[in-house]
């Protein structure tokens, strides 16, 4: 089992010092964190009712660093923690866009990068009439379908789909993990998402409270599309969020926190998750937390 870190709750927790995030990361990167992940928004409407997953945990005001630019100062400063996002909103970012900086990003982490997928859920966001929010899931489909077209292909590369063309481009660098950046993608416990897996990803990032019954049967029907397009089942990912106990006082408990993880692991969970905004009251105890958490994985 693996632990991951997404960096939430930055205004709480960093006021207006969004730069202090890299000390985190090196931190992380010294007692054992595996992998660090940004969340993405590339602005907030003030529809958060619509927020699909329960009560969304911040107010429209909240900052949203860009996740890749992030990831990239990360790689900059840090030497063996995984870099991730969770998740990149696909569809509002072109295509060769996406192939360029995703690549780079990997090649200048020497191959560090885990690329979450998704296809967001605030209408507002999507402000160019020409990638519109009703077809977001079939255009994010061509998107990346194309990135790995880029990514692997001999050059010269040309591409074909409902959403967009192109003939005979050249796009590097290209990645640097052998065998592709690892593609995870986020949805739901359906037959849509295991489907999407099985033809494009390597790991599954189940979304919002999902009970322990959904859980199991998301990781049986990605499983089984894998087994259906000829992949092995064992190989697949899964990175699945870890609610924080806290005790009376309100202090995180991180004893408590793990009793779920050896059942998670064998259902098929490979790296739980933790988001520093749900918990941590300050800056001060982030430091601490990430140290305790290391040595519990280490």
């Amino acid at each position: 089992m693996k632990v991951s870190v997404t960096i939430s709750g930055l205004a709480r927790l960093f006021g207006d010092d969004l730069a202090a995030v890299l000390s985190v990361a090196q931190v992380a990167d010294e007692v054992g964190i595996n992998q660090l992940v940004i969340p993405d928004h590339l602005a907030i409407g003030d529809r958060t009712d619509r927020y699909p997953f329960g009560t969304f945990p911040y107010p429209p005001e909240e900052p949203w660093l860009e996740p890749l630019t992030t990831l990239s100062a990360f790689a900059a400063v840090t030497k063996k923690i995984r870099l991730g996002t969770g998740i990149l909103i696909t569809p509002l970012r072109g295509a060769l866009v996406t192939a360029k900086t995703v690549a780079t990003l990997d090649v200048l982490s020497k191959g560090r990068l885990d690329l979450g997928l998704g296809t967001g859920w605030q209408r507002e966001e999507f402000i160019d009439p020409g990638a519109p929010f009703a077809d977001r899931a079939e255009r994010a489909d061509d998107i990346i379908r194309a990135c790995r077209a880029l990514w692997s292909t001999p050059p010269p590369v040309s591409f074909s789909s409902p959403s967009f063309s192109f003939k005979n481009l050249w796009c590097e660098p290209r990645p640097t993990q052998v065998g592709g950046i690892p593609l995870w993608f986020g949805g739901g416990a359906t037959l849509s998402t295991a489907s999407r897996i099985a033809e494009l990803g390597n790991g599954w990032l189940p979304i919002g409270a999902m009970s322990d019954d959904d859980l199991k049967r998301g990781i049986e029907l990605i499983r089984g599309s894998f087994a259906a397009v000829g992949r092995d089942p064992a190989t697949l990912c899964v990175r699945a969020g870890l609610p924080a106990v806290t005790d009376k006082n309100g202090d995180f408990d991180l004893e408590a926190t793990l009793v779920p993880v050896p059942a998670l692991a064998a259902e098929g969970v490979t790296t739980v998750s933790l988001a520093l905004g749900r918990f941590l009251k300050n800056r001060d105890a982030i430091n601490p937390f990430l140290s305790e958490l290391g040595a519990a994985f280490s």
